[in-house]
């Protein structure tokens, strides 16, 4: 019998590339620790910045996980996973995404060992699922409850989120204005429905941190209309309106014809009545001050400007919405239905100069369910820093207050909860176990990260913070300043609670998804491949299959 030669059957078109079994693993793997890498050494009080220049010369430094990711362009499908983790982090909390992409590269590193061992994909899932539920269960466990009447912990907290992010000089003042925005905003809110957006942050270059400040109310980058309108403006009575105060075009073309002058001035007469109308109806409603989110005819200008009215224009939706939360005042939408009781109130409403630029201060609010946190730098890439800095710790406040629980910083509850996982893991038979043993080893990343660095020996901080735990001190963290072991509690480097379930969950999920992936399939006409120019030391970008 001759031997034929079977001919290869392809089911892809021409141009796909192929990367299966444990090449797309390995493929996968590398590419989430080279992500997770890039972010590792900003973690901590003595982590470092990255630059990051764009195509057109911007440049951003910071040492803020999410930022530094959302500013890379990553192209590879496994990289671009390890980014949503830090994006989910920074949505749910604000703060923590490096902690989660560090997390997130560990779990995938120690799998791929056990991988080299010849365990399945999908033993190891199983394990990391498990570790990750009984995680969740053991941290609510070993948190501290913290209410809304703990200013002195909540200030810790902040002070902690904003540690080793440039603003050191100016820390302390920043973290007592962020407690106090929170609390202004919370005391008015529902426990669980505190809404980040309620607290604006407008930022300025020019002064520097220490003149940063809370404004009761809300400041709006725009300055009055009519430079003959008040520029201050006490016992404000504020009007908001979702309408524009000039006569509206017809909808559909219509011409108007005229045959005699004195009819054209009557019709501009009566243009003119009709918008002195307008004005006469906003006064009688007893308003003094105007803010409008369309447009203002010139001659409605003139008029408001007679009768000392301040008026801006063209204000953004979400500001007049922060108006309204922190005046009290209704956004009307018809003039007509205009009433006193619509107006809301601002003990001031003032135009300033700030770096060359006017501005709109309605402050002194009473009761304001919105405040403003006006930022000051000596340069851009400083303020821009310093409300990196305050976003995180008021995202930290908000999720402390609203989960109600906090735990010990610098590493102290991850050792502690690696110490309960490696228990756990005693309590089960099967290949899972090594799962949870390699997912108690994750956790160690976070306090031996913190250890590098600081240019600390990680073996002997480690080593030092498990011999403080097995003696039952579950509050012992790593003291980055002097490298030495202390009670992270008493010495006031506390973090919320969500911050850990939250990373722990987001990088537990990623890392499970990632190890079930066994083919990578990429169809480009390009030929850019499925590696998108990550790959490992020593191999080709792809390889066909």
């Amino acid at each position: 019998m001759t031997n034929q030669q079977v001919q290869p059957i392809f089911i892809l078109p021409e141009g796909t590339l192929r990367n299966q079994g444990r090449n797309a693993q390995k493929s996968n793997i590398a590419a989430a620790k080279a992500v997770a890498d890039t972010v590792r050494t900003t973690l901590g009080p003595k982590g470092m910045d990255k630059m990051l220049v764009d195509s057109v010369g911007d440049v951003v430094i910071t040492n803020d996980g999410v930022t530094i990711l959302d500013e890379m362009e990553i192209e590879h499908p496994a990289a671009k996973m390890m980014v949503e983790i830090a994006k989910v982090q920074e949505d749910e909390v604000g703060d923590g995404t490096t902690t989660a992409v560090v997390l997130g590269g560990e779990l995938l590193k120690l799998a791929e060992a056990l991988l080299d061992k010849n365990i399945h994909p999908t033993v190891i899932a199983n394990g990391y699922k498990q570790a990750a539920e009984k995680a969740q269960i053991i941290l609510n466990e070993l948190a501290k409850p913290i209410s809304i009447k703990d200013k002195d912990i909540l200030k810790k907290i902040a002070t902690t989120a904003m540690t080793g992010k440039n603003v050191e000089i100016a820390r302390e003042k920043l973290a007592d204005i962020a407690v106090s925005a929170v609390l202004k905003i919370a005391e008015s809110a529902e426990k669980n429905e505190i809404d980040r957006d309620d607290i604006k942050i407008e930022k300025k270059e020019g002064g520097g941190i220490d003149d940063s400040q809370l404004i009761d109310g809300v400041v709006i980058d725009k300055e009055k209309v009519h430079g003959d309108m008040p520029r201050s403006v006490k016992n404000a009575k504020i009007a908001l309106l979702d309408c524009a105060l000039e006569i509206k075009e017809t909808e559909t073309e219509a011409k108007i014809q005229v045959a005699d002058p004195k009819q054209l001035q009557a019709f501009l007469d009566q243009e003119e009545r009709m918008l002195k109308q307008m004005v006469e109806t906003i006064v009688k409603s007893g308003a003094n001050v105007l803010f409008c989110q369309k447009g203002i005819d010139d001659i409605v200008q003139h008029y408001l400007a007679k009768k000392e009215i301040y008026a801006a224009r063209r204000i953004k939706e979400s500001d007049m919405k922060a108006l309204a939360k922190a005046t009290g005042a209704r956004v009307i939408a018809s003039l007509n239905d205009m009433k006193a009781a619509d107006l809301g109130f601002a003990g001031l409403v003032e135009e300033r100069k700030l770096h060359k630029e006017s501005m709109t201060f309605v402050e002194k609010c009473k009761n304001p369910k919105a405040v403003t946190i006006l930022l000051r730098g000596g340069t851009q890439h400083v303020v821009a820093e310093v409300e990196r800095a305050v976003t995180d710790a008021i995202g930290d406040l908000i999720a402390a207050i609203v989960v109600g629980k906090a735990v010990a910083g610098g590493g102290a509850i991850e050792i502690e909860l690696a110490k309960k996982m490696r228990e756990f893991s005693e309590t089960l038979s099967g290949r899972e176990q090594l799962a949870v043993q390699a997912f108690a080893e994750t956790l160690e990343v976070i306090p031996r990260t913190l250890a590098e660095n600081a240019g600390l020996d990680p073996i002997d901080s480690l080593t030092a913070l498990k011999a403080r735990h097995d003696k039952g001190d579950a509050m012992a963290g790593l003291n980055v300043i002097n490298g030495g072991v202390e009670d992270m509690w008493a010495k006031g480097v506390i973090e919320p609670l969500k911050i850990k379930t939250q990373a722990i969950q987001s990088a537990s999920e990623a890392a499970i998804m990632l190890l079930r992936i066994d083919d990578v399939i990429s169809a480009s006409k390009l030929g850019r491949g499925v590696m998108g120019g990550m790959h490992e030391p020593g191999q080709m970008p792809h390889e066909e299959y």
